[in-house]
C-alpha cells in the first residue's frame, strides 16, 4: 500500500492546499486532499511579534505537529543576513529548510535538494513554484506551506539592512 505522505503529487492542485492561520491566536492548520495535516502552534499567553505571521521565531514557544506527530522545528533568529531567517522543520527523519533568496521569495530544500520557492507576505496565502523536473511529495507541499505561511517570506540584502540601520542613526 503506498503511504499517501510520500507519493509525489500533481502540483497543479495546489489551489486544494488549505491555509488556516490566525496570527492573534498563534495557530496555523494547513490540510488537503492527499495532504498530511501540519498544525503549528504558538504558547497560549505569549505576547504576538507584529513581523512574524505565527508571531514568534521562537522555537521554545511553538510546536509542530504533522498528522498528530511530533516535529522538530528550527526558526533562526532573522537578524541582519537573509540565511537568519531560514526555517529548518524535521518530520520522520526529513529535513525541510526555507530560506529567503530574494525580497519575496524563499527557497524550499528537502535533505539538501532544492524543491522550488514559495512566495508569503503573512497574509495566509501561499504561492509556490515548484521545479518541474522535481515533484514534490505532499509533505514537502504542506510542510514547505506551514513555514512560509507562518513565518514569511524573502528578505532584503544584508547591505540594504545595514544601509537602512545605518540611516536611521544620522540625525
Amino acid at each position: 500500500m503506498n503511504d499517501p505522505a510520500n507519493t509525489p503529487m500533481d502540483t497543479s492542485a495546489d489551489a486544494d492546499v488549505r491555509i488556516e492561520l490566525d496570527g492573534p491566536a498563534g495557530t496555523l492548520r494547513v490540510s488537503g486532499p492527499g495532504l498530511p495535516v501540519v498544525e503549528l502552534v504558538r504558547a497560549p499567553g505569549t505576547e504576538p511579534a507584529d513581523h512574524v505571521p505565527i508571531g514568534t521565531r521562537k522555537a521554545a514557544l511553538l510546536t509542530l505537529t504533522v498528522d498528530g506527530a511530533p516535529a522538530g522545528l528550527r526558526p533562526a533568529r532573522g537578524r541582519l543576513l537573509r540565511r537568519s531567517y531560514r526555517v529548518d522543520a524535521v518530520v520522520g527523519g526529513v529535513r525541510h529548510r526555507l530560506v529567503p533568496c530574494s525580497y519575496a521569495e524563499s527557497r524550499l530544500t528537502r535533505d539538501g535538494r532544492r524543491l522550488g520557492t514559495l512566495v508569503s507576505s503573512g497574509d495566509g496565502r501561499v504561492d509556490p513554484e515548484w521545479l518541474p523536473d522535481r515533484a514534490p511529495e505532499p509533505l514537502d507541499v504542506a510542510v514547505g506551506t506551514a513555514l512560509a505561511a507562518a513565518f514569511g517570506t524573502g528578505a532584503a540584502p544584508w547591505w540594504e539592512t545595514l544601509g537602512d540601520i545605518v540611516a536611521e542613526l544620522i540625525p
